[in-house]
């Protein structure tokens, strides 16, 4: 099996923001800095990467009448041991972050990718997937947060890059993310046509 192949698909043809437009909660509500995207997107794609293996390697003994509880019990398990180790080492990223962190147990993407894949495919193949969807994931959030952060705020990563008079403060709000994920959507359609 391509394994290449498999997190090349994640990042480009099957990216779950971009194309797939799945999990647009964390997408829009996170998105206000490229530090809020990039961890959010990281924590979702450890999630999704544990999952999807453990998933995988439980296939053949789920029964198809329980198979969603177990996905959705495996999922949560691995949400409370990741909001665990980021409240005790991670408290800055647990406080902007708060809610959003528990909410990665019904968070589309997740559950799909255990359904769509890791409960047809190998392990290996699996952790795979799990890695490309979450860099593509990933990959969409900080880039969405970049954008929004150097509009909004002025800076990047925190670093100031424009006075705060060329602020515009539409792009840390709601509306924001909505408009910027739009033009983000459409340029990634119009170089994929190109």
């Amino acid at each position: 099996m391509n394994y290449i192949g498999i997190i090349k698909n994640g990042i480009v043809k099957e990216n779950p923001t971009f194309v797939l437009m799945l999990g647009m909660c964390p997408t829009l509500a996170t998105t206000t800095s490229a530090q809020n995207g990039l961890a959010m997107g990281l924590a979702t794609m450890a999630v999704l990467i544990c999952t999807n293996f453990v998933i995988s390697c439980m296939k053949s003994v789920t029964p198809d009448k329980v198979r969603i509880p177990v996905f959705i019990v495996v999922i949560a398990a691995f949400v409370t041991i990741l909001q665990m180790a980021i409240k005790a080492y991670l408290p800055d990223v647990d406080k902007s972050l708060g809610l959003f962190i528990p909410l990665i147990v019904v968070n589309c993407i997740i559950l799909g990718r255990a359904e769509a894949f890791a409960a047809k495919q190998s392990p290996v193949a699996s952790l795979f997937d799990g890695i490309g969807i979450g860099l593509g994931f990933t990959i969409a959030l900080t880039l969405l947060g970049i954008v929004r952060e150097v509009l909004g705020a002025g800076s990047i990563f925190g670093f100031t890059l424009l006075p705060e008079t060329y602020n515009i403060l539409l792009f840390i709000l709601p509306p924001g993310a909505f408009i910027t994920l739009g033009f983000l959507i459409a340029i990634v359609n119009k170089l994929k046509k190109a």
